[in-house]
């Protein structure tokens, strides 16, 4: 494998860390050079990726190439995967193609005509993906001119929904006046939430329950800003359904740990719902693999590093929570700070930095000095820094010491985060030192997507991991 190759897979690895919010072109240009360039692993990682990320923009840019790929096997697989989306997410991969690919293969067209045969044979299959993805589904039939069968039809187009279907149920719950009669339709019917509040003017307590106890964790975490703003937080019989549910979500195989990230983030909670929130988050990172190798976190606090530092405290909480061997915390600028939580949790990780404040020089080896002064022998350093090193002892002069007096060769993962330079990679590279970059530009609940990453002994592994995850092959050639 040569130089550049060796460093475009990096880059795909690296692109995985970005959060896009549905501006897919952000990401588009890396997978369309790595397709072009190395199809055989893009294949493999593609599928890969579906089954161990979280960041849905990624898995359409996948799915979108797969499926206009010359290789057949892509095309295969892009088939089979495309049937898993939503339709939104469908939808959405249509028009990367369009828009982005300036074409639409046969093969893609015939695997959405199956996509949408495969729900119209299950009426209630249909009835809920025409609920949640009207408008989505209207779009694939249209945009891509394939005719609905009668009952899609008359749900989508003739608005003349069958009284079986779950369309005209709304019709009927849009229609009931008092909360009993609302909630009555949503528990027979099972009506899901994001339907439901478009339907009814008034969400009673009554009303509320019904919609709770129809919904998965995973649901309750999607819509917890929206449950919030209409008042579920403020009675507390709602509230402890809410809390329930999010307790089940620690331990569901359903629930994406970084949508936990986000509600957390971007919904103004009690303390106690956060810390539900928090440990969802840490039970659904522990299922992306263990840390099995002594770690150390070193984090930069120099000069306007307080990204750095919030980016350090993040991963400490989710590195303390899959570790299986020593774990030791360092911040830093031309001192080292020991960091030391009373747990696993984010706000335990909070409380250690508190006075930590970005400021002074930066000295990227002090904290491993003090290290193997404390002889803390580790297989992995973790180095969140912009590489700005200007106080001594250098980085790769106290690797070098510390290596030699512990008899460890640890591996370095270097996290890059604002204006970054190559200053301490390209040191550590010059004396054959192993070392691994990550560019951070994504949003902070993006990390979790760094375990698969940290948790292999070494990115050969990971990358042989990725190639062996074969590729789904379609049935009905």
């Amino acid at each position: 494998m040569n130089k550049d190759e060796r460093d475009l897979r990096l880059e795909m690895l690296n692109s995985l860390l970005t959060t896009p919010h549905r501006q897919l072109e952000k990401v588009a240009e890396i997978h369309k050079l790595i397709v072009e360039l190395d199809p055989l692993f893009y294949g493999h990682l593609a599928v890969w990726y579906q089954r161990n990320g979280d960041v849905r923009d990624h898995k359409e840019v996948f799915i979108g190439n797969l499926l206009t790929s010359p290789v057949i096997e892509h095309r295969d697989a892009g088939f089979v995967m495309l049937q898993e989306f939503p339709p939104y997410q469908v939808s959405r991969i249509v028009d990367f193609m369009k828009q982005h690919q300036n074409k639409l293969p046969r093969s893609a067209r015939t695997a959405v005509t199956r996509y949408l045969k495969t729900r119209e044979k299950n009426p209630q299959f249909f009835d809920r993906a025409a609920a949640r993805g009207r408008k989505a589904m209207k779009h694939l039939y249209a945009g891509l001119h394939i005719k609905p069968g009668a009952r899609a039809d008359a749900v989508l187009f003739k608005e003349k929904p069958p009284e079986d279907s779950l369309a005209f149920m709304l019709k009927q719950l849009a229609k009931a006046e008092s909360p009993a009669e609302q909630a009555a339709i949503i528990v027979e019917h099972n009506i899901p939430y994001t339907v439901a509040v478009g339907a009814v003017k008034q969400l009673t307590p009554a009303v509320l329950v019904a919609l709770i106890n129809s919904m998965s964790p995973q649901e309750i975490i999607n819509n917890l800003k929206s449950l919030q703003t209409r008042g579920a937080m403020d009675h507390p019989d709602v509230k402890a359904l809410i809390d329930e549910k999010l307790d089940k979500a620690a331990k569901s195989d359903r629930v994406s740990a970084f949508k936990a990230r986000v509600a957390a983030d971007v919904a103004e909670l009690d303390e106690a719902t956060a810390a539900k929130l928090e440990r969802v988050t840490n039970e659904q990172v522990k299922k992306r693999g263990a840390i099995a190798k002594a770690t150390a976190l070193l984090i930069d606090k120099s000069g306007s590093m307080e990204n750095a530092i919030e980016v350090g405290k993040r991963l400490a909480s989710l590195i303390s929570g899959i570790s299986q061997a020593d774990l030791f915390v360092y911040a830093f600028d031309t001192m080292p700070y020991p960091v030391k939580a009373e747990g696993q949790d984010l706000t335990d990780w909070e409380k250690a930095f508190k006075l930590i404040r970005a400021g002074g020089g930066t000295s990227c080896g002090c904290a491993v000095e003090a290290m193997r002064i404390k002889k803390q022998a580790v297989e992995q350093i973790i180095l969140v820094t912009d590489e700005g090193e200007n106080a001594a002892p250098y980085f790769v002069d106290a690797y070098t010491t510390y290596c030699r007096d512990l008899a460890v060769m640890p591996n370095v993962v270097l996290i890059k985060v604002g204006y970054a330079s190559n200053y301490v990679e390209n040191q550590l590279k010059a004396k054959q030192v192993p070392v691994e970059t990550f560019t951070f530009a994504g949003d902070y609940y993006s990390l979790p997507n760094l375990v698969p990453l940290l948790s292999r002994p070494s990115r050969l592994e990971l990358l042989m991991e990725i190639m062996e995850t074969s590729l789904p092959v379609r049935d009905d050639k």
